[in-house]
């Protein structure tokens, strides 16, 4: 008798247990809080014990709806910053790549990309991982990366592979370049600030662990891939690869591009560029490159045009989730305009682009509940005064360990890089001194505990988002990551080891 497959839970039920695991916690962690600067963060040494807030059934369920909104917790807790921006722009996203791919300009040029790479596919995973992980370590991408995988999913499963190659290609690599962080100013440049060190300080470590990690990384993907185009057997999602090739099917017989399709794709480009442009904050890697800055300005004060662009626009390098989104919405038009797609099937297309990705913008709303249950439940502040008491009094070595060790339940705790930074580093830096541990130090083993952790928490957005769109469980994930989660862990404590003890 053929044993029944177990059947994996789905990502939506994973998180919602979750969530009531952080609510139960709240009745056994004893509650706590530090006093907050204007800006928010925890200031050292204000811990304080407050009155038990445990977390019932109603805060379970409207947890979801809170961490969408982003409103202040019931209690008057700390807000927690809403998933609706970033779901915002996942759904508009999906209307652009309708738009877009009504125009057949997508279909043909992956066409093209197929045709060209199937024995090449290696180089190619080796060369877009190395983009996303440059991207991650200069300005942390991270949610900006939604808009690639509906790209990359039919290109490796039309040469042959799954869509976990394509989910690794872009989350792996811009969650390695983030673990590095080079000149990241929301992880970097934040933890650096908070420990009172220049973000130059610590650099030559962090290309290290850039260099070392991307390899491993880009060799570990490429490997899965390679085994996967030999032998469909040894994917990790067999049991639904058909159905992918029919749901992300590119047929290698679409007609070559037209001129306005490859007028299309240049728009397609044009827009990620200006988007990468308008992210990379400018300013703060370097204060003397003003150029984006100096232009908008001089746009700005010429008559008429600077109130026809609206002077409440910002400059390239001054963007977030708001400017992005508004960048894919404009481009849906532009791209609809110029290919000539008449008003009513626009809208309709638009729409149907927009429901395509709909279950991944609720998922980092689901994801994002999870903090709110903390925060409301007061344990966050405790976690971090136990291990700020238990790393007293170490050597360097030891500390260096422990500290990495120790913010890799805070990253699960505080899923923002930038989040966690400000929370902590004014704690942990002055502990690190005792120890004859450099600040610089205690900020790479934050930057190195945030980016393993972030390729695997349930509590990202971003991880739960890519799974959706590819349609690969949690548990998948997992599977798929355990040995390069090991090999990091490993690699990451023999790096900051061994700079402890130089």
């Amino acid at each position: 008798m053929e044993k029944k497959k177990r059947k994996m839970l789905n990502s939506f039920t994973i998180l919602f247990i979750i969530t009531i695991v952080m609510a139960i916690l709240t009745w056994i962690i004893p509650a706590g809080a530090y006093d907050l600067d204007k800006a928010g963060n925890f200031i050292q040494g204000t811990y304080h014990a407050v009155k038990q807030s445990p977390q019932g059934l109603w805060n379970v369920f409207c947890a979801p709806i809170l961490g969408f909104l982003g409103t202040e917790g019931f209690n008057g807790s700390q807000a927690t910053t809403g998933a609706v921006q970033v779901s915002l722009f996942i759904m508009v996203i999906g209307g652009f790549l309708g738009i877009v791919n009504e125009t057949g300009a997508i279909d043909a040029g992956i066409a093209s990309m197929i045709k060209n790479n199937k024995n090449n596919v290696s180089k190619l995973i080796w060369a877009l991982m190395l983009v996303f992980a440059l991207g991650g370590s200069t300005y942390g991408m991270a949610e900006e990366t939604m808009a690639f995988y509906p790209l990359l999913i039919p290109l490796m499963v039309g040469v042959g592979m799954d869509a976990l190659v394509a989910v690794g290609v872009v989350l792996i690599g811009s969650a390695l370049g983030c673990l590095a962080s080079t000149v990241n100013p929301f992880a970097t440049g934040v933890a650096s600030d908070a420990a009172g060190i220049s973000m130059a300080d610590g650099m030559g470590l962090r290309l290290i662990f850039f260099v070392v990690t991307y390899v491993l990384g880009a060799w570990y993907v490429s490997s899965y891939a390679k085994k996967v185009q030999a032998d469909n057997t040894q994917s990790y999602i067999y049991d639904h690869m058909e159905a992918d090739r029919e749901k992300f099917k590119v047929s290698e017989d679409t007609p070559d591009m037209t001129g306005k399709q490859k007028v299309v794709i240049w728009m397609f480009g044009l827009t990620f560029l200006v988007m990468i442009l308008g992210l990379i904050p400018w300013t703060v890697l370097n204060k003397n490159f003003t150029f984006f800055e100096n232009t908008h300005a001089a746009l700005l004060n010429t008559p008429f045009l600077g109130a026809l662009i609206g002077k409440s626009s910002l400059a390239l390098g001054n963007w977030y989730m708001i400017e992005i989104t508004m960048l894919f919405f404009l481009m849906s038009i532009v791209v609809g305009m110029f290919y000539g797609i008449e008003e009513e099937r626009f809208i309709d297309v638009f729409i149907a682009g927009v429901k395509d990705l709909l279950s991944v913008a609720l998922i980092c709303a689901v994801a994002r509940g999870i903090q709110v249950i903390m925060n409301d439940g007061q344990i966050t502040a405790t976690v971090l005064h136990w291990g700020e008491q238990g790393l007293k009094g170490f050597s360097a070595g030891v500390f260096t360990v422990l500290t990495y060790l120790f913010y890799i339940p805070m990253s699960f705790l505080i899923p923002s890089t930038s989040g966690l930074a400000a929370a902590t580093m004014g704690i942990m830096a002055p502990l690190g001194q005792f120890a004859d541990v450099p600040k610089e130090l205690v900020v790479t083993a934050y930057q190195a505990a945030c980016g393993v952790v972030n390729l695997i928490t349930p509590t990202s957005g971003v991880v739960m988002g890519a799974l959706a769109i590819a349609g690969i469980e949690i548990s998948t994930w997992w599977k798929f990551t355990t040995k390069l989660v090991a090999m990091l862990v490993v690699i990451s404590l023999v790096l900051l080891v061994g700079a402890a003890m130089i």
